[in-house]
């Protein structure tokens, strides 16, 4: 009973909680959405679209590939950027909205019917970007309620909306050359044909990226089961330096060296002589005399032989255990 009271409370699943956004604005629902490519206009790339590269760029970091952990550093340092400057248009947002008289009272403006999108987010810098377009609504209603109280004219409105909608997009844009290289870092170690192919197609990679020692703050653990902990030395044309000359010693050598030849063993069968007469049958038909008379009076035979004389295949008896191999 109590092996079976275990078992049910080992079997876990895995962790779910569910996740929405509620927009409240057309500018932040047009840069969820993005733009649907058509004949006149090319398409622009969504938020949605963005979290799925996201969760390829992440997959591809825990498969040790070198390409996707620098993608992921430049993407970070990204959305860093796009935050900053986020914030520096809310602090000049602030500023004007502190013009309004003490004795005026204005609230929040919330829209009365907004939009609620779930989410389904499995990568860390897709979270990133969703609390940079949850600050880029809060941002757009602000700016919103600053041109309706007068506090900023019409060119200012459409300034400060389209320049934290440009900072979105363009991290969109960015993330949408990433590209899954499908080689890994011992790909490089070894310089095969397909490192050889990456470096062609995508480019040098910088050296602390390529040894793993830098890498981004929400990057996965890798599935390589590494030799140890320092970081591979890998030289400027990818080569391993410990590659050159000194005394070593093969994977074949080292075989050779402590393991003696392998000889044959003849297979051994045993075999009876099926026209041999039988010992017990000559005993009878002789009469008894002594072993010397017994030769004397036969001359037509020959003493017969050892078994092992007359065939010679019955040198090695496997049952005993014995070998007559040197």
């Amino acid at each position: 009973m109590a092996d079976e009271t275990e078992a049910v409370q080992l079997n876990l699943g895995s962790l779910r909680s569910a996740m929405s956004l509620t927009l409240h604005t057309h500018h932040a629902s047009r840069v969820w959405h993005g733009r649907a490519e058509s004949d006149t206009k090319r398409g622009i790339m969504g938020l949605n679209g963005f979290v799925a590269i996201m969760n390829r760029l992440r997959h591809g970091a825990q498969q040790d590939d070198p390409y996707s952990d620098f993608w992921m550093l430049r993407i970070e340092e990204k959305l860093a950027e796009a935050k900053q400057q986020l914030q520096l248009i809310r602090e000049q947002v602030d500023q004007a909205l502190a013009d309004v008289p003490r004795g005026l009272s204005i609230g929040e403006n919330l829209n009365v019917q907004p939009v609620k999108i779930p989410l389904f987010v499995s990568s860390q810098l897709g979270f990133m970007a969703v609390y940079l377009l949850a600050d880029y609504d809060e941002l757009a209603r602000r700016i919103i309620l600053a041109h309706h109280t007068a506090l900023i004219d019409r060119l200012t409105l459409e300034r400060w909306l389209n320049l934290g909608a440009h900072e979105l997009r363009s991290l969109f844009s960015l993330a949408q050359h990433y590209r899954f290289s499908g080689t890994t870092r011992d790909d490089f170690a070894s310089m095969n044909a397909a490192a050889r192919a990456a470096l062609e197609k995508f480019g040098d990679l910088p050296q602390d990226v390529l040894e793993g020692t830098r890498r981004s703050r929400f990057a996965p653990p890798t599935r390589r089961a590494r030799q140890s902990s320092q970081p591979t030395d890998f030289g400027p044309s990818g080569e391993d330096p410990s590659d050159g000359e000194g005394d070593t010693v093969s994977a074949e050598d080292e075989l050779a060296a402590t393991h003696r030849p392998l000889v044959p063993v003849p297979v051994v069968r045993r075999q009876r002589s099926l026209t041999r007469p039988s010992r017990a049958k000559a005993s009878r038909d002789a009469p008894a005399k002594d072993v010397g008379d017994e030769a004397a009076e036969a001359p037509g035979e020959t003493p017969e032989a050892d078994d092992s004389e007359d065939n010679p295949e019955e040198t090695a008896d496997p049952e005993n255990g014995e070998d007559d191999l040197a």
